[in-house]
């Protein structure tokens, strides 16, 4: 049994491991990465088609985002997961799809101004809906079969609509072991989740760091705090602009939002509006109205039985045209706009800044993480100016944050979640995390729980027969982690989690200053399309390999071929 670490290693978003087991291969999610990349890929090391399963953890893009690529290069195999996730990809991964679709429309507009290349998208909406259909939905909690000598467990993880911990069992040459991915870990006592469940037993654990050197404290009172911003706001005369996540924290937004209107709490404006500009965010809440009583906790099953749908209130009003988003700016009565995506770096909450941000009257309000080189995370660090669509727009209004609001555990849940293992763990690797919190929530496995434990690098592949190391992983920073966008300027510091449906950005070249690395040359952009140019060549030389006993005939037109491509697009 062998683990290669593709994606997430000490870097927040990318989810990408690769399990060879029972001569099977297998991929526990295939994510995009997103924000900035600080550490060079490892690409897939087999052809797409050579994959036989995917075990996903849960919807959100930078665990899944990934799979019609990888449909797009041949995989047919079998994607395991629950039901709400399968229900929440089928619209998440069309939404991300049409993006790549739009970016490669709009870069090709250019590109055929200035005589460039044209550009593929990453995938279409035709690759997006053939990868829902290779879903195979799997109830929590339940012992499911793949194939000879390989089975698994999803468990509830409470960290969004459908996400499981995965407990994967192979039996091996007559050896048993267990293997548990805990995906991303859900914060205790959010609005309409389960808190998590927890496994009690693996040989070996591979589980996210995110929040693994804080805390978030003692669990603010998230009403008390809305209802201020909005009584202060609304007395302005402003709008409450709030990026946020289209799938998870909507939905706890409109919990909360509910909750106020039934208490009649806002004084300066009672009967304000709550629009939710987002085709997806509109989705998603349909379909988690469909999984409440499958996936919700006690005090949202409460509700419901009592007839009150808990989403929902006098005032919700919901933008799915482009004209609809583009009326809601021209309504001068304050308001609450939510709009996605969470990290200000595409979607239409781009519009809503434009329109607001030089406003001093209203108010831009972070409800989560925002991962490092992301608009989000400049305006939470104190930003400006920004850019948005070619306009340079000074940031006046109020820039605010909701105190602990976060679907991850913080350092004390990922401690209870690992604490629950009983008896002997042969290695946790610890992932999902910025490069000096994964390594420092290792430590602390390691000294205070007395639990083997290490982060991994990116490309790092174990042999978990005998947990040794078989070839270690590239430990060379991109970037420094101060590194920002042009056109912006930066001022304090923050904390970042991870856009909808963008992939992440190339990491930039040297400016002024030292590099956190060893490496001080500009680093080749990790790219959807660079990735498909290393997988033909591998397949390339697979059919060469092939080529050794065949006809002289057959070779030398194979290699005219290729000597063809390398003086076409080899530099000389």
């Amino acid at each position: 049994m062998k683990l290669t670490f593709l994606g997430a290693a000490r870097e927040v978003t990318g989810s990408r491991y690769f399990l060879e087991a029972c001569g099977k291969r297998i991929l526990i999610d295939y994510g995009m990465e997103q924000g900035r990349n600080y550490f060079e890929n490892t690409l897939l090391p087999v052809p797409a088609d050579a994959v036989d399963y995917v075990f996903l953890t849960h919807a959100h893009i930078d665990h899944s985002g990934w799979l019609p690529l990888l449909y797009k290069n041949g995989f047919r195999g079998q994607i395991f997961a629950t039901e709400a996730t399968h229900d929440l990809c089928s619209i998440m991964l069309l939404d991300s799809a049409h993006i790549q679709e739009m970016e490669a429309e709009w870069k090709n507009r250019k590109a055929m101004r200035s005589g460039a290349t044209p550009e593929e998208p990453l995938y279409t909406i035709a690759h997006a809906t053939e990868t829902v259909k290779l879903f195979t939905p799997c109830p929590y909690d339940t012992n499911v079969f793949v194939c000879e000598g390989i089975s698994i467990q999803l468990v509830d993880v409470g960290h969004l609509l459908g996400s499981a911990s995965i407990l994967v069992s192979v039996t091996e040459e007559g050896k048993a072991q267990r293997i548990a991915f805990s995906g991303d870990i859900g914060n205790l006592h959010q609005p309409l989740l389960r808190d998590p469940d927890y496994i009690t037993g693996a040989e070996y654990v591979v589980m996210e760091s995110t929040y693994g050197d804080r805390t978030h404290g003692p669990v603010p009172d998230y009403v008390g705090e809305l209802v201020q911003i909005l009584n202060d706001t609304f007395a302005r005369g402003g709008n409450v602009v709030i990026p946020s996540f289209a799938v998870g924290r909507t939905q706890e937004l409109l919990y909360f939002f509910r909750q106020i209107k039934e208490e009649k709490r806002i004084t300066s404006h009672p009967a304000f509006a709550v629009y939710v500009d987002s085709p997806l965010a509109v989705q998603a809440t349909n379909i988690f109205n469909e999984h409440m009583h499958n996936c919700m906790d006690a005090d949202t099953l409460a509700l419901i039985k009592q007839g009150i749908d808990p989403i929902k209130f006098d005032g919700l009003k919901v933008s799915v045209t482009s004209d609809e988003s583009k009326a809601i700016n021209d309504d001068p009565t304050p308001k609450v706009i939510i709009s996605a995506s969470g990290m200000c770096d595409a979607g239409r909450i781009r519009h809503h800044l434009k329109h607001n941000l030089w406003r001093p009257e209203s108010t831009v309000l972070f409800v989560g993480f925002q991962s490092p080189g992301t608009l989000g995370r400049l305006l939470l660090d104190g930003v400006k100016e920004v850019k948005l669509f070619g306009e340079s727009i000074s940031v006046v209004a109020e820039v605010r944050r909701l105190s602990g609001i976060s679907g991850h555990a913080d350092q004390n849940g990922l401690l209870k979640w690992i604490g629950s293992f009983e008896g002997d763990i042969r290695h946790v690797f610890v992932t999902h995390g910025e490069n000096e919190v994964a390594a420092g929530f290792a430590k602390r496995l390691a000294t205070d729980l007395n639990r083997a434990a290490t982060a991994p690098y990116n490309g790092e592949v174990w042999d978990l027969t005998s947990d040794t190391m078989l070839a270690e992983g590239n430990r060379t920073l991109l970037v420094r982690e101060s590194d920002q966008p042009d056109g912006a300027r930066r001022e304090g510091g923050g904390e970042g989690r991870a856009p909808e449906g963008k992939p992440a950005q190339p990491a930039a070249g040297p400016r002024a200053g030292g590099w956190r690395g060893r490496r001080e040359t500009q680093q080749k952009p990790d790219t959807a399309a660079y990735a498909q140019l290393r997988e033909a060549l591998g397949r390339l030389s697979g059919v060469v390999n092939t080529m050794e006993g065949s006809p002289k005939k057959a070779q030398s037109k194979l290699a005219a071929a290729i000597f063809g491509l390398v003086n076409k697009f080899g530099r000389r």
